[in-house]
């Protein structure tokens, strides 16, 4: 008997302890970008309500926004509706942004979802501006 209960124990055991991943959520990798404002690459966060892209960092490169208040702000690019499949979000007009895969529409002022089927915020960074220098990291 008490090598039935302590096989059944260890059934369970597995069962429960073998979850699938959380697929709902963008993976956390490290983002450590130092950008000089003068940059070419950021030239257009010059002006309230605009957005740029920088490739290569996060888990599926970067979005800055200038919002309305003069903030920098910086999202992962990866939409957060099924984000294993490492689809990016693309600036549209103001601050809105669009996964063209499902349709979901996202605001930059806060990254929050502005359009079903997101339910979820866009993976937000922190942002640092030393003078001459934007820094995003994680």
């Amino acid at each position: 008997m008490n090598k039935i209960f302590t096989g059944l124990i260890l059934i369970f055991s597995i069962i429960f302890s073998c979850k699938k991943e959380d697929e709902s959520y963008i993976p956390d990798v490290p983002v450590n970008l130092n950008i000089p404002v003068n940059d070419p690459r950021i030239s257009g966060l010059n002006s309230k309500g605009n957005a740029v892209t920088i490739a290569g960092y996060g888990y599926a490169g970067l979005i800055l926004y200038r919002r309305a208040d003069d903030v920098i702000v910086a999202y992962d690019q990866c939409s957060t509706v099924n984000p294993f499949q490492k689809n990016k979000v693309q600036v549209l007009a103001g601050s809105i942004v669009e996964d063209k895969v499902s349709g979901a529409l996202f605001n930059l002022e806060d990254g929050s979802p502005a359009k079903a089927p997101a339910v979820r915020p866009l993976r937000r960074y922190s942002v640092s501006n030393n003078g001459n220098i934007i820094s995003v990291i994680n």
